[in-house]
């Protein structure tokens, strides 16, 4: 045996040998643990058969605290000032939703691990590389909530005012549109898999689920879906993880978790993460037979047609109006001037806002939807932008599909952030999807006269289109032609557009 092999077996013993003292030494801070600490582990609320964490060194015992009725108090308000209209069911689900706030306001979460260096070369011979993933979850979390119902029945209002209620001092938390959260998944799940590629390969979902739970460990997701078979692979081995660090996580969605992804490709591969859904999540259905948006509103004057002359000044004025600091305004005229094709950075390219301030802008129809943009830009805009114009909206044919499929995206965008929308078009902006004259009852089958009923959407007020025929094309496109009734209320006029 030659001098290198010595040395090479020597070392491989000595791996070995540090290994067993680490396991003892381990298990020796395990027998020590309080008993009081471990009585306080086992009679947390734990995710279903989790076992009980090993390591005091995870987390300080806190005893259960008694908190304010924020969301109960909140919705209570919100019925007594004449927002909201009172609703036994829809109360029950807000005492749901109340509990489930008590629990994340006593749940201390575990520290998040910090990234393992990149293995070096005798590392990699001699050692087994720690991975960052632990095997169950840190510390028994609250279980999620998972709520479900058709449009209209309060998904997106519950979880705003679960989240609006959490207190200051929760600061890791995120609530996002679940569209904008999966965008961001893909960017990150990139970039790792572009830094592991020069350390031989790896995981690039666990440093992701890492990275999101070390920024947030209240993770609400709104609009939940799954029409895509690259997040179908994804959220499967992401949820694993993120409930592994002890993220704490409310879902909306339209639908039952049975029914996510139900013709997807593969998706058999995608049943583990329903699973996950219906033993870690409380899932609750929504529905009460009341649609809230079908409730008669007064409509504000935000929305033109035809294009006349007319028309086309009263759109004028009013962006002028919004866009000039009045006498008794703090700003000067300078302060926050109108720019022509103010940049915006989206995804390392840029898109110019024809006209815009810092928070209002303006588009034609062509500008906005004519153009290559994507949901991300979209997103980006009306993030920016607190108060949109959008002119010059034809009415739209199956030969112009693509662009209408722009605008249905770039209207999913403004609700979800709660953008306030002015638009002049050539016909009511209800009907630019319809088709003309009587052909339009002979075109609309049964799956779109379901949908639209559903809405509370009669084909004569929005008119039915031949040019969405899929299921999840003619939901977007009824969901749109809702949410833009919406849009139009005196309700949403009033409040949105807020910074």
């Amino acid at each position: 045996m030659n001098v290198s092999s010595i040395s090479l077996t020597a070392m491989r013993v000595a791996v070995r040998r540090l290994q067993r003292i680490t396991i003892a030494a381990n298990s020796r801070i395990h027998r020590r643990i309080p008993a009081v600490y471990q009585s306080t582990f086992a009679g947390s609320a734990a995710i279903e058969g989790s076992p009980t964490p090993t390591s005091s060194l995870l987390t300080t015992a806190r005893p259960t605290i008694a908190y304010s009725d924020a969301p109960l108090q909140r919705y209570d308000t919100l019925i007594s000032n004449g927002t909201l209209r009172p609703d036994t069911h829809q109360r029950r689900i807000i005492q749901l939703l109340q509990s489930f706030y008590n629990n994340v306001l006593s749940y201390t979460p575990p520290p998040v691990p910090s990234a393992a260096p990149a293995p070096s070369l005798l590392s990699r011979i001699f050692a087994r590389t720690a991975s960052p993933e632990p095997d169950a979850p840190l510390y028994p979390a609250p279980k999620g909530l998972y709520l479900y119902g058709d449009v209209g029945t309060g998904k997106t209002m519950l979880m705003d005012l679960f989240y609006d209620s959490l207190p200051s001092t929760i600061t890791r938390k995120r609530r996002v549109h679940f569209h904008a959260f999966m965008i961001d998944v893909h960017k990150r799940v990139h970039a790792a898999k572009v830094e592991m590629s020069a350390h031989e390969g790896g995981d690039p979902i666990l440093p992701v689920a890492r990275d999101l739970a070390s920024e947030a460990y209240v993770l609400c997701f709104d609009e939940f879906q799954v029409t895509d078979i690259a997040d179908a692979m994804i959220l499967r081995r992401l949820f694993e993880n993120l409930l592994k660090y002890g993220v704490v996580m409310v879902i909306t969605s339209n639908r039952h978790p049975d029914e996510l992804y139900k013709n997807g490709i593969q998706r058999s591969s995608f049943i583990p993460a329903i699973d996950l859904l219906k033993s870690h999540f409380q899932v609750t259905d929504l529905d009460s037979g009341t649609d809230y948006r079908r409730i008669p509103r007064a409509l504000s004057h935000v929305y033109y047609s035809p294009l006349t002359p007319e028309n086309r000044a009263e759109i004028d004025k009013l962006f002028n109006s919004l866009t000039t600091p009045s006498s008794s305004s703090s700003l000067s005229p300078l302060a926050d001037p109108v720019v022509a094709n103010r940049p915006l950075t989206t995804f390392g390219r840029t898109i110019h806002v024809p006209l815009s301030t810092s928070r209002v802008a303006r588009f034609t129809f062509a500008e906005l939807c004519a153009r290559p943009l994507s949901a991300a830009d979209y997103l980006e805009i009306t993030r920016v932008f607190g108060t949109i114009f959008v002119t010059d909206v034809p009415k739209l044919d199956i030969g112009r599909k693509d662009v209408a499929r722009r605008f249905i995206t770039f209207v999913d965008a403004c609700y979800e952030s709660k953008t306030k929308l002015f638009v002049s078009s050539e016909i009511p902006i209800f009907q630019i999807f319809s088709n003309e004259g009587e052909s339009a009852k002979g075109q609309l089958s049964d799956h779109m006269r379901s949908v639209m009923d559903d809405l509370g959407l009669p084909p004569e007020i929005v008119g039915a289109s031949a040019m969405f025929t899929g299921e999840e094309e003619i939901f977007a496109f009824a969901r749109a032609c809702s949410r833009l009734v919406q849009m139009g209320s005196k309700e949403w006029a009033e409040t949105a557009g807020r910074s």
